[in-house]
């Protein structure tokens, strides 16, 4: 087990994120699912540069991208969008995709749940034979029901690779197991080797140690299960406008060239650009809280 690092959470060049977490003791990164934002050669020189590896990506289910959309052309234009995100991870010597299946902040069905069931199935069954192909692993995301309404618990997720594939895992995120699971240990425990992922922010979805969740006893609930992938780090900081605010420095005083759509993602995650200097400790914090445990 290892640390690695999310980049959809700033919108920076991967070099700069590179500098930030190696000297940190990170050593892997999931990369945002943006394959046609990244030069796969350019990012794997700058990968072996700082001495660190390309785990995995994350999808970044936004706009019209629904694994189980009502419209045929819609689900063909997300499993072509989820492939294209497959294929940059395997150029880049990754092994693990987590896929959310359906769009972000979308939380009402087109469908009745059969229909749906069937039309996420069938989309991952598609991507799962790229995967398998490319030599890549699916990881299914749970998370939570103010994001979406379809898979928000880990049993859920299960159920779903399971009807997919053998080889078709999930990826827990303690900050959303925190909110839909009745016992986060336990659903480790069930995810068993399936769990391919799995995804740290505390639970009020700040850096690990910022919060209530009990790191040692999950770390250690992974080692049980011999999951010996990476904790990858996906805090999303909300950011306070009130007089209480405790990171007064937090909030971008002069913002980076932040596109529309990628300024819209984070503020549906609660949260907006932060400044760099926050963003720097809460990637240093993270380090300090994880790196002993594991």
């Amino acid at each position: 087990m290892d640390l690695a690092m999310h980049t959809w959470m700033r919108a920076e060049p991967i070099e700069a994120a590179l500098r930030r977490i190696a000297p940190l003791g990170y050593k892997a990164l999931e990369i945002s699912g943006e394959p046609e934002r990244h030069d796969v050669d350019e990012v794997a020189g700058l990968l072996s540069e700082h001495g660190i590896r390309c785990f995995g990506a994350v999808t970044l289910m936004q706009g019209e991208r629904n694994l189980l959309a009502a419209n045929e052309g819609q689900r063909a234009q997300t499993i072509a969008y989820v492939n294209d995100c497959i294929t940059m991870v395997k150029e880049l010597g990754g092994e693990e995709m987590s896929i959310v299946p359906c769009t972000v902040g979308k939380i009402t069905p087109d469908s009745i749940p059969e229909n749906e069931w069937q039309w996420a199935v069938d989309s991952l069954e598609e991507i799962y034979d790229h995967g398998m192909r490319a030599g890549v692993r699916l990881g299914i995301e749970p998370i939570n029901r103010f994001e979406t309404y379809f898979i928000n618990r880990g049993d859920q997720a299960l159920a779903l690779a399971e009807a997919v594939g053998p080889e078709c895992g999930v990826c827990l995120d303690i900050f959303h197991m925190n909110i839909e699971e009745t016992d986060v240990l336990a659903a480790i425990r069930r995810a068993g080797d399936r769990l391919v992922d799995f995804h740290v922010a505390d639970n009020n979805r700040m850096a690990p140690g910022m919060g209530t969740l009990d790191w040692p006893a999950i770390v250690e609930t992974l080692k049980e299960v011999g999951y010996d992938g990476p904790l990858s780090v996906e805090f999303c900081a909300p950011v306070d406008r009130t007089p209480a605010n405790p990171h007064p420095e937090a909030l971008e005083r002069e913002p980076i060239d932040i596109d529309p759509e990628q300024k819209k993602y984070l503020e549906e995650h609660g949260s907006t650009s932060i400044s760099e200097a926050f963003y720097s400790f809460l990637v240093e914090t993270s380090a300090k809280t994880l790196l002993p445990l594991i």
